[in-house]
C-alpha cells in the first residue's frame, strides 16, 4: 500500500508539474502588453504606419501569436541578447505574408500621399478612386511578380522613377483616370 500511494504521488506530482509548466508558457496579459509596447517602436516602417490603429492592432496580434508559438516563455525571448533583432525578423515575415496573402496590402508600401507627391496620382481622389487605383496595381504585381520574393527584390531595386514598379503605377493612374506622368530624365 505505501509503494501505491508513494508511486501515486510522485505521478500526481509529475502531471501536476506538467501543467504548472503549460501554464508558464503562456504569456500572460502584461508580458503581451510589454511586446505590444516594444513593437509600437516599429510603427514607422512605411507598411505600418499607414496602417488605422485596429489594423496594426490585427497586425501586432499576428507578430504576438507567431513570437508566442516560437517562444513560449516569454523571458526566453527577452532575455536573448538578440532580441531586437528577433522581434524585427517577425514583422518583416508578417509582412512578407501579408503582402503574399494579398497585393492589395500595397496601399501600405506606397501610400496616396507619397504616390500624390511622387506625382503618380491626382490630390483630391476619394477612397473608392484610391481602392481602385490599388486593385489594379495590385493585379499587375501579381501578374509581374511570380512570388514575394521577386516583388522584395524589385522594391529593394526600385531606386529609379522609370522602374517596373513606377511604370506600373503609372499606367494603372493612366488607364483609370487619364493622368499620364511624364518622366524627363536630366543629363549631366
Amino acid at each position: 500500500m505505501k509503494k501505491f500511494l508513494f508511486s501515486f504521488a510522485i505521478v500526481a506530482l509529475v502531471i501536476g508539474g506538467m501543467f504548472a509548466c503549460g501554464e508558464q508558457t503562456k504569456w500572460n496579459r502584461e508580458e503581451r502588453q510589454a511586446m505590444r509596447n516594444l513593437l509600437r517602436d516599429y510603427r514607422k516602417i512605411v507598411y505600418l504606419n499607414d496602417l488605422s490603429e485596429a489594423e496594426y492592432m490585427l497586425f501586432t496580434d499576428r507578430v504576438l501569436a507567431s513570437m508566442e508559438e516560437a517562444y513560449p516563455v516569454y523571458t526566453t525571448l527577452i532575455e536573448m541578447p538578440a532580441v531586437n533583432d528577433t522581434v524585427q525578423v517577425y514583422v518583416v515575415t508578417t509582412i512578407v505574408e501579408q503582402l503574399a496573402a494579398d497585393a492589395s496590402n500595397m496601399r501600405h508600401l506606397y501610400p496616396y500621399r507619397d504616390l500624390v507627391a511622387a506625382n503618380i496620382l491626382p490630390d483630391g481622389l476619394t477612397r473608392a478612386q484610391q481602392n481602385t487605383f490599388y486593385q489594379c496595381f495590385a493585379n499587375a504585381v501579381d501578374n509581374t511578380y511570380a512570388d514575394v520574393g521577386q516583388l522584395v527584390n524589385a522594391m529593394i531595386a526600385d531606386t529609379v522613377q522609370n522602374s517596373q514598379i513606377s511604370q506600373m503605377q503609372m499606367a494603372c493612374a493612366n488607364d483609370l483616370f487619364g493622368w499620364t506622368v511624364e518622366v524627363i530624365e536630366v543629363g549631366n
